[in-house]
């Protein structure tokens, strides 16, 4: 039975292929107080395993899912790393920059001075970065350089050896040094830091939502008083009575008749307005200087969520206080910003600034929320639809122009394609953004297209390598994992330094742009715990586009730079 599975599995290695994937998916979801392997490190242990049976793949697949991977990456960051590239980003962008050059030129002195091979240096430097994305670009790099088939293949071979090895360290490690050591260095209270921002930024710490009880804005009726200030004004000026609050008078009941409130309706007394606004307001302002009304059917205002993709440029770079004066957004609630390739949760503050990119999430009636769409961009209806003409387009021109050499100095250069995708994708990425009206590729195609095709990728390198795996490791694993987790702090500590004393970066926001420069979620997600906010997401996004680009990008220069 067994020999018949192996068999079989040798015969048909797509079958390989997606055990593998189901291995790795698997126990990938396992963590240990938020750390654990994660599906690409899984997925490659998982390869290894099967790969010892002796395996042969067809290499074209490799490199047909890793250009579909690269350009789905290129694609979700391509907005931040435009913006942070050109516009009031370009701090942040310019530290990534400098945190990548760290990490970049750390793993080269200490892969000469361990004197590794080419296979084990592009595989350190991926693990100890934790940017599998690395590997692709290095294993272009490695088979144009010409070497005999043999030696390419024992390099290639030792890369993933070297990966799994510095992986958990990279990533468990550099949360640690972030977000529990990063502090201590530099002296920062990340709760105070963070209140201060707040604070100056004009924002509270958001609460209710799903699972709650309480319920942030609320829609309440209340009696226009004989007498009272309310009476023969316009409704703008009757919600100007409360100042430093967004609250709307939504509807009218008048003589037992309800009509839609308008700029131009005076109020009367006796009226039965339906207000709607912040619930703290409606409760001690209102309520103690008016009379509540139960009125369910003035109350049944027909109201909508919708999600809303930010492409005017007319809005890019506006803060929420500013878009609150606008018109266009009267009766219309924001719930919650999402930015960036990995949908991080900007918070609601008076000074945060909207970006093209941005998904909001708006509340209020149909005719409100219609109007403040209209302003924003573009609603973005759930569709299960991907624009696959634009993918399969931009994956060609990209890797055409990646497929280009150039000869500098008798060297050949070249982005190569898995370069030219990624590119292709940032651009893509990027004129969706502003294009909208075409390119659309819904964020669960995106996971799909980022996730599952870096792992189908990462499962033929393990089982590819699966035989020479198990000696490697032998003869280099306590040694390879120790110069990793130097190679993982070491840059770090170095970023953390430049961060806060040369770029003078907010406290509240440094941890969280040294986690984007390096990429790592984990140490983001331990920030943001340790801080009780997501204020340093903030500082999350642009760095994480630069960052995710470049450390990609160095796997092929680590190659050229030690060859």
């Amino acid at each position: 039975m067994i020999n018949w599975f192996f068999t079989t599995l040798r015969t048909y290695p797509e079958i390989a292929i997606f055990l593998a994937l189901a291995f790795g998916y698997y126990f990938g979801k396992f963590t240990f107080k938020g750390i654990g392997l994660g599906a690409v490190t899984a997925t490659l242990l998982a390869g290894v395993v099967i790969g010892q049976i002796g395996i042969t793949i067809s290499q074209p697949l490799k490199a047909t899912v890793f250009l579909m991977f690269l350009f789905a990456v290129g694609y979700a960051v391509g907005p931040q790393f435009v913006r942070g590239v050109a516009k009031d980003g370009l701090p942040q962008a310019l530290f990534s920059v400098v945190q990548c050059v760290f990490s970049l030129l750390a793993c080269v002195v200490i892969a000469k001075f361990a004197g590794y091979d080419l296979g084990y240096s592009a595989g350190f430097y991926s693990g100890s970065q934790t940017i599998s994305a690395a590997m692709g670009l290095s294993t272009d790099a490695i088979n144009r350089l010409g070497l005999e088939p043999a030696k390419a293949k024992a390099l290639l071979d030792s890369m993933p050896v070297a990966y799994a090895v510095t992986y958990m360290f990279g990533t468990m490690g550099s949360a640690i040094v972030i977000a529990v050591l990063g502090p201590k260095l530099l002296g920062i209270n990340l709760f105070t830091a963070c209140k201060d921002y707040e604070e100056k930024q004009g924002g509270t710490k958001e609460l209710g939502g799903a699972g709650s009880a309480w319920r942030r804005w609320e829609v309440r009726a209340f009696r226009v008083a004989q007498g009272g200030k309310a009476v023969g004004l316009r409704v703008p000026e009757a919600e100007a009575l409360v100042p430093d609050a967004r609250v709307f008078i939504l509807r009218i009941r008048r003589n037992g008749t309800i009509e839609e409130a308008t700029a131009d309706t005076v109020l009367r007394e006796g009226d039965v307005v339906a207000v709607a606004g912040a619930r703290d307001v409606l409760v001690s302002v209102l309520g103690a200087n008016a009379t509540e009304v139960e009125d369910p059917e003035l109350l049944a205002v027909p109201v909508e969520g919708v999600d809303v993709y930010v492409s005017n440029k007319a809005v890019d770079g506006k803060t929420l206080a500013e878009l609150a004066q606008m018109p266009a957004t009267r009766g219309v609630f924001l719930r919650r910003i999402v930015r960036g390739a990995t949908a991080t949760v900007i918070p609601i503050l008076a000074n945060t600034t909207i970006q093209r990119g941005d998904l909001l999430t708006l509340v209020g009636r149909t005719q409100d929320t219609a109007a403040a769409t209209k302003l924003l961009g573009v609603a973005d209806r759930a569709t299960d639809v991907a624009d696959v003409a634009f993918i399969g387009a931009w994956i060609v021109m990209g890797a055409l122009l990646g497929a280009l050499v150039f000869k500098v100095g008798g060297a050949p250069i070249t982005l190569s394609t898995a370069g030219g995708a990624l590119i292709a994708g940032i651009v893509g990425g990027w004129f969706r953004s502003v294009r909208p009206s075409f390119g659309r590729i819904p964020t669960p195609t995106v996971w799909f297209m980022n996730s599952v095709g870096l792992n189908i990728f990462i499962a033929i390198v393990g089982i590819s390598a699966g035989p020479g795996f198990v000696n490697g490791l032998k003869t280099q694993g306590v040694g390879l994992f120790l110069w990793g987790a130097l190679a993982t702090t070491v840059p770090l500590v170095l970023g953390m330094f430049v961060a806060k004393y040369l770029f003078r970066f907010h406290d509240a926001l440094t941890l969280g742009i040294v986690s984007g420069s390096r990429t790592t979620t984990a140490s983001l997600g331990l920030v943001c715990d340790q801080a009780k906010s997501q204020v340093p997401a903030l500082g999350y996004t642009v760095t994480y586009a630069v960052g995710n680009t470049l450390l990609t990008i160095w796997g092929m220069i680590l190659i050229m730079l030690l060859s």
